[in-house]
């Protein structure tokens, strides 16, 4: 069984579900119709768009493109994080893209190595889609993390330098910023996990099985990448911050404030 075509005109009927978004905004009177329009637009821009370069990526199956691509999406996913924490780029871009990558490769490799049994690592099926789930993951979840952490320092700035005037560490003054930053980050994605089939089908099964796949195997795929993700987001929360670190405090241990794009 293949999965049903839908055509350009079946397509644009399903522009009708934002009349109830649209009026639910019109009776509140929340400002929020343009930039959903807005939304809309790019959303479907966009996605043609990638959906001709993916086609091209599949077609050809290079693995430089392939990689190229892989990249392109992590250095998107960066500067999205880093302008939704009101950083600095210039500060952060490079740390915060070492923790995508690794967050991104480390699991990618592990189911496509392991779980597929050694299938072609740079395949494009694998690596655009697989590597593209696992990303955005780790963007929503970074944001959270982030965020979080230097926010409570800001925040908390008295307490944490008690802690560094009572002779504690810049590590050890952090680590309850980092603890609480983690599982701010990290609570989505367990919930998520914990529910999983039973309050949603996730995209991907959702996905696999539109494509005429059973459900038994729909099943196996996303058990595997459920936990790619998961290790994914802990990777980069983990590496994100601490590598962030290096450039944001100065000898003494004290938060640089012109990390943050408001100074």
């Amino acid at each position: 069984m293949n999965a049903i075509q839908i055509s350009p005109f079946q397509l644009s009927l399903a522009y009708l579900l934002l009349i109830f978004p649209a009026a639910v905004i019109l009776w509140y009177g929340v400002g929020l119709m343009k930039p959903m329009l807005i939304a809309a637009v790019r959303m479907t821009v966009q996605l043609l768009l990638v959906g001709l370069y993916l086609q091209v990526i599949f077609d050809r199956d290079n693995p430089w493109l392939n990689g190229l691509w892989l990249g392109v999406m992590l250095v998107v996913a960066d500067v999205s994080i880093l302008r939704h924490c009101g950083f600095r780029l210039q500060r952060f871009l490079v740390p915060v893209f070492l923790a995508l990558t690794a967050g991104i490769l480390i699991p990618l490799l592990l189911f496509v190595g392991l779980v597929l049994s050694g299938s072609n690592l740079l395949h494009a099926r694998f690596v655009i889609p697989i590597g593209g789930m696992i990303l955005g993951n780790c963007l929503r979840a970074n944001i959270v993390g982030i965020g979080r952490f230097y926010q409570d320092i800001r925040k908390n700035e008295k307490l944490y330098l008690q802690c560094l005037a009572f002779g504690a560490t810049r590590a050890e003054a952090t680590r309850p910023f980092v603890a609480d930053a983690f599982q701010a980050a990290m609570a989505p994605t367990i919930a998520t996990m914990a529910t999983i089939g039973l309050v949603s089908l996730p995209g991907m099964m959702t996905g696999v099985i539109l494509g005429g796949t059973d459900p038994g195997t729909a099943i196996m795929y996303q058990i595997a990448i459920t936990l790619s993700i998961l290790s994914g987001t802990a990777i980069t929360i983990f590496l994100a911050v601490q590598l962030t670190a290096r450039h944001s405090f100065d000898p003494y241990g004290i938060l640089r404030k012109e990390i943050f794009a408001d100074k």
